[in-house]
């Protein structure tokens, strides 16, 4: 779930125009070869966070729709740049990307969250004394060197009172590469930004013991949709009702996996099943609760979190100019509450 490690990187969205649907393949949908063909592109290896896309597949929910979905995972680039550039119909991104990527032209637009909040955090082992923000001082973070991280810390060490215009003044910072965060923190990192429901479930079945401060609750604007299903401006103004009909399956996708998170993570190792069964079936059971939580539907998305969150990245300097937050997601697929 480190989709991270791709960074910021965007490129010239011209160069998209180079690249061709290279990544991994899925079995098709239930549907065999009938019904219109789409792509939807994951933005990581197939993970929890993806599960109701795989059990709408796997169900049938997209044939139901008269839908052939493929899904497949990026290779040289991602789903934001396939999905701006129509080289894929529907995608999984993030908010952060999505506001990045519309501040640079790319018109991609969230049209569901997957996850109603942020589930990550800084987490570090018990014995690395880390409890609180301030405690960062002085420690050495392991990250994939993405602006947004420095922007993390900094934001988080200001709420617990820890002043610095520049984070390497108060913490020293590494590039974790590929290593994992349990063998990174067993050498020279002391405390790394986490998944919960991977990398904490992960921490659960090994027996290690965490410190984990979520970010939604060292500050609330940080309570961003992440990850998120996208498609493109073009796909919503000339084919709307594929749009909704995929969400429409989607959504029941997500639904089954809340209702039954132990045979949707089967569904989801069958797909992929290079996956760890005893850590899938654990993060479903966590996950399951996160998709919808105390949302009216799956899917929701609120303004405030969308102007708030825009506004921070633009205080913090990770976007080149204001976007419309209004433009950037909508409510409009979803089914009815």
């Amino acid at each position: 779930m480190n989709r991270y490690r791709r960074g910021f990187r965007w490129m010239v969205l011209l160069l998209v125009l180079a690249f061709t649907l290279t990544g991994c393949g899925t079995p098709d949908d239930k549907g065999g070869s009938s019904g219109k063909k789409v792509t939807l592109m994951l933005d990581w290896v197939p993970n929890t966070n993806h599960t109701g896309l795989y059990v709408a597949q796997e169900k049938g929910y997209f044939a139901d729709e008269g839908l052939h979905v493929k899904i497949d995972t990026p290779a040289e680039t991602t789903a934001n740049q396939l999905v701006g550039a129509g080289k894929a119909d529907f995608g999984i991104s993030s908010q952060e990307y999505v506001i990045q990527g519309r501040a640079q032209g790319v018109p991609i637009v969230s049209i569901a969250a997957i996850l109603q909040h942020n589930t990550s955090g800084f987490a570090a082992p018990k014995e690395k004394g880390i409890k609180r923000a301030r405690d960062f001082v002085g420690k050495t973070y392991g990250g994939w060197g993405t602006p947004i991280e420095n922007a993390f810390i900094q934001t988080v060490l200001q709420m617990d009172g820890v002043k610095t215009k520049q984070v390497e003044d108060k913490v020293k910072i590494v590039n974790m590469g590929e290593s994992d965060f349990f063998a990174a923190t067993k050498r020279n990192v002391d405390f790394a930004w986490i998944y919960y429901g991977w990398t904490g479930i992960q921490a659960e079945i090994q027996g290690v013991d965490l410190d984990f401060l979520e970010l939604r609750k060292l500050d609330p604007v940080l309570d961003f949709y992440t990850p998120t299903l996208i498609t493109n401006e073009q796909m919503i103004q000339k084919d709307p009702d594929t749009v909704k009909k995929l969400v429409r399956a989607v959504s029941r996708g997500y639904q089954y996996a809340i209702e039954h998170p132990e045979e949707a993570a089967d569904i989801l190792v069958k797909a992929a099943p290079e996956t760890d069964k005893k850590l899938a079936r654990a993060s479903q059971k966590w996950m399951s609760r996160q998709y919808q939580a105390e949302a009216e539907r799956w899917g929701e998305q609120k303004e405030k979190i969308w102007v708030d969150f825009s506004g921070w990245m633009w205080e913090h300097r990770l976007i080149e100019k204001k976007i419309d937050p209004e433009k950037a997601y909508t409510n409009d697929f979803l089914p009815e509450k």
